[in-house]
């Protein structure tokens, strides 16, 4: 399979199919990471406000120089602000310093108090994707896309089954060889929704970057473990990737990506088979499984 350098969204948009990933990434060394991204080639950046370094990373994006309309940003409704959707986009683009997003996600179907402490039931995920959806119909000048992240195949069909829905452009997951959920990559893909991969090693120091198979292909292809991982999945099909590092040369080296025969795609999927796991798993949220059918032990506590 060869990758690809770019995925085409349901609403015609191009996005870059390698982004710089900034989850986990503190205020004090994103703001250098995404500058440097952009001085060397990313066309994409992803933050959050749950990430609490939006300001940082718009001030990276200052820094670094590169025009705006040159690359591809994405950012996400934080869990409390389910209810105040409209205020919490002037917030993000406030703090990113920007006019606009290409991408604006729910970061997850799961509404929760401030400071995201405990769920709240009494608010539907679905009321949220409708003031999204207003959001971005009223407002074309502001958001250029909207999508999800974190949703489940179950949490798709009842997105998709409300009479006169968007269908998003975007399904932002957990992707890598120990979480492959090729169920709702397949789904995604029949519905025309790209699927964005975070955490692609398998999130800090992974065993997948010791993994035999990993470091066989690394070896063969003469790279670093962590090109493998990434390129995994810049080679399916309707799938973008995140890599994400605050160290200079590692940002510089996860861009390089290999083209991967489907016999070694398959290989690499095969880990989950004897070594499944999550870096992010959705029961945090005080939701249960989220209908991810691996987090189904979380409906019975």
């Amino acid at each position: 399979m060869p990758a690809s350098t770019s995925v085409k969204l349901n609403t015609g948009a191009e996005m870059p199919t390698v982004g710089l990933g900034t989850w986990k990434s503190a205020p004090g060394a994103v703001e250098g990471a995404v500058e440097f991204a952009l001085k060397n080639g990313y066309k994409s950046i992803d933050t959050a406000a749950a990430y609490q370094n939006e300001t940082e990373v718009g001030l990276g994006i200052k820094n670094s120089g590169v025009a705006r309309e040159s690359f591809f940003l994405t950012t996400k409704l934080d869990n409390p602000d389910h209810l105040n959707a409209e205020a919490a986009l002037e917030k993000s683009l406030k703090n990113l310093g920007t006019n606009y997003l290409d991408l604006w996600l729910m970061h997850w179907p799961a509404p929760m108090t401030a400071g995201s402490v405990d769920p709240v039931k009494t608010i539907d995920w679905l009321d949220t994707w409708k003031s999204m959806t207003k959001l971005y119909k009223e407002h074309p000048e502001k958001l250029r896309a909207i999508g999800v992240s974190n949703f489940s195949v179950k949490f798709l069909e009842r997105l998709l089954a409300e009479p006169g829905v968007l269908v998003p452009a975007v399904n932002q997951i957990e992707l890598h060889p120990s979480c492959p959920q090729q169920d709702v990559v397949d789904f995604c893909v029949s519905k025309g929704i790209t699927v964005t991969a975070y955490s692609p090693l398998g999130s800090d120091n992974s065993p997948l970057l010791k993994n035999e198979i990993v470091n066989r292909l690394a070896t063969k292809y003469n790279v670093q473990p962590a090109n493998v991982l990434v390129s995994l999945q810049a080679n399916r099909p309707g799938v973008t990737v995140l890599p994400k590092s605050v160290t200079n040369s590692r940002i510089a080296n996860n861009s390089i990506i290999i083209d991967l025969t489907q016999e070694e795609i398959d290989e690499l999927q095969s880990i989950d088979k004897t070594h499944h796991f999550r870096a992010c798993h959705p029961s945090w949220t005080g939701w249960g499984s989220l209908g991810f059918p691996d987090c189904l032990d979380a409906d019975k506590e």
